[in-house]
């Protein structure tokens, strides 16, 4: 755990559905971005992708496989890691859009096992000869199923794909029997994971298991750009009640990971970049040492807002603080 350090996210990018890496107004990856994220410091690279979007009955397009394959490499030659996902991707895994996945709504039908098992046999097949500087994540935040009837049904669902995740890779061939595998928590929320109600999966390989979660509380403050009907947006952070609650909601986690002996994978977290600069700073830096000090992986989600996307890949003020404080 101590060698993935401190991570980042190649967000906005890869996991576009509609113009796929530049769709949302990022450049292309280069090697010399990646080069600028190893000199940052970062040990981690999350790597969001969208498959579906571009398969084709159900195959995977060879030239977009070739695609990710040429930014994971160039992550592991830095000697950082490299965490591969399936990540949001229309919603054809839990979906929101009744109309368009009318059968996965909420749930998890099994046109989407079917297309989920073929995406990571097809993925981790492709890749099973990388090192283990690479690593698979099972899916991004598409894990509440709260259509399959019951809160006892949704946690069942949810074990059922982690489950199915890692039997597929394992199965897979290469490194893949003994590769660093990470499961999606409920929701990827810290709570809703750590409820007696969660089932991890069976591994064959002992250790070889991290749980993943998000961080984006209070979302007042990290997530909301703007008055809502329920509450207020806060430009600040970083009261005593701030810290407290910050620091009971990383206990609750760490809780569950010793517990369960599965170390806690953070990732995602980020503030909004319209909030107040120092704020922004003290709440990155909170978390990120709240992560580490209790053996968890902290990964920025970064969209090109904290860390430029051309060169010299500067990063902002903020980040820049925390970076010197956490190195």
């Amino acid at each position: 755990m101590d060698a993935m350090g401190v991570g980042t996210n190649i967000g906005n990018t890869l996991e576009n559905t509609a113009a796929w890496e530049t769709g949302w107004g990022n450049p292309p990856i280069t090697k010399e971005y990646i080069h600028g994220l190893a000199s940052l410091g970062f040990n981690t690279v999350r790597l969001p992708v969208a498959w579906d979007t571009y398969a084709h009955n159900g195959r995977i397009d060879a030239g977009k496989l070739a695609r990710v394959a040429q930014v994971v490499d160039w992550i592991t030659a830095e000697g950082m890691f490299c965490v591969l996902n399936i990540h949001w991707d229309g919603g054809w895994i839990d979906s929101d859009d009744k109309k368009r996945f009318g059968k996965t709504y909420h749930t998890f039908s099994a046109e989407a096992e079917r297309k989920y098992r073929s995406y990571w046999s097809q993925i981790a097949t492709y890749f099973a000869n990388r090192d283990q500087h690479l690593i698979f994540e099972s899916l991004n935040e598409e894990s509440n199923f709260d259509g399959a009837g019951s809160e006892t049904k949704a946690y069942a669902t949810l074990a059922h794909v982690n489950q199915l995740f890692i039997d597929t890779v394992r199965g897979s061939g290469g490194n893949n029997g003994k590769r660093l595998l990470i499961i999606a928590g409920y929701n990827t929320d810290f709570a809703k994971t750590a409820n007696p109600k969660f089932i991890l999966p069976k591994d064959s390989v002992p250790h070889k298991l991290l749980i993943s979660v998000h961080y984006y509380t209070p979302w007042p403050f990290a997530g909301m750009t703007e008055d809502a009907s329920w509450g207020k947006m806060r430009p600040t952070w970083g009261t005593k009640d701030d810290i407290d609650e910050l620091n009971r909601n990383f206990d609750l986690m760490e809780a569950f990971s010793k517990r369960n002996d599965i170390p806690a994978f953070v990732g995602e977290f980020a503030p909004a970049s319209q909030k107040e600069p120092v704020s922004r700073a003290k709440w990155m830096l909170g978390v990120a040492d709240a992560a580490i000090s209790r053996k968890m992986v902290p990964v920025l989600w970064e969209t090109g807002q904290d860390i430029s996307r051309k060169p010299p890949f500067s990063p902002s003020p903020a980040l820049s603080t925390v970076l010197r404080k956490l190195h």
